[in-house]
């Protein structure tokens, strides 16, 4: 970093001459080096793609969790500092439910997400605290039809029909670009997330280092088992 910029660095609440905030660029960092994250829409629904490879074999990879329920039709997937993203979690689920309990039915996907980028965005603008080091790929389904939403440190949201987050993004994004195709059928959509998957990581993808969440139309939202992935990661 230049002299010059270093006194902008030391606090959330300071702005350097040219605009930026150097603590929510530095979280996006954090992002950028966390595990490769992959969501796809499909026709009927919408799939998260995550690896989680373990460091040491004597780890037990159960005990990684990389995609989360929200609520029965809403999931989510992460890439970053991985507490921070329990906490982001922990608060979806309770607006989830409060939302549930308010006006007696689901909250629609998209308003679900504003309300966690706003808690977001609140540790941009106050001292004494620091931006989440955490991306989020949330997946779900409501009245208004398939969502796929990247949510950024800075509390931004984008809308995606296929993205990924994490140290694989400019890979992911390549073969995403050339090979996604709207309205694309579950196995076309989970083959290709698998496969632009083993093109981040160099090889072929392990069962047990993957974790796959899935959301259809009129399905609750869920993970596929270790045998589901090992055949289909079979027919790659």
């Amino acid at each position: 970093m230049q002299p010059g910029q270093m006194a902008y660095d030391r606090g959330i609440t300071v702005f350097s001459p040219d605009g930026r905030l150097f603590q929510v660029e530095y979280a996006r960092e954090a992002v950028k080096k966390g595990t490769t994250t992959i969501g796809l829409k499909f026709k009927d629904g919408a799939i998260l793609v995550v690896d989680k490879r373990v460091s040491s074999k004597l780890v037990e990879p159960e005990s990684i969790e990389k995609i989360y329920d929200i609520d029965d039709y809403i999931g989510c997937a992460t890439s970053g500092l991985v507490a921070d993203a329990r906490v982001l979690v922990d608060e979806a689920r309770k607006d989830a439910q409060v939302h549930k309990v308010n006006f007696g039915e689901n909250i629609s996907v998209e308003m679900l997400v504003k309300k966690v980028c706003d808690y977001k965005q609140q540790f941009t603008q106050y001292g004494g605290a620091r931006p989440f080091g955490t991306s989020l790929l949330m997946a779900g389904i409501d009245d208004l039809g398939v969502h796929l939403f990247e949510t950024d440190p800075s509390g931004a949201l984008v809308a995606y029909k296929a993205t990924c987050i994490g140290s694989g993004r400019p890979v992911v994004m390549d073969m995403l670009e050339k090979d996604f195709k709207d309205k694309m059928s579950y196995d076309s959509a989970l083959k290709l997330g698998l496969k632009a998957l083993g093109a981040a990581i160099e090889g072929t993808p392990a069962a047990d280092s993957v974790e796959v969440g899935i959301v259809e139309k009129d399905k609750k939202f869920r993970r596929l088992s270790e045998e589901e992935i090992s055949k289909v990661i079979a027919k790659l």
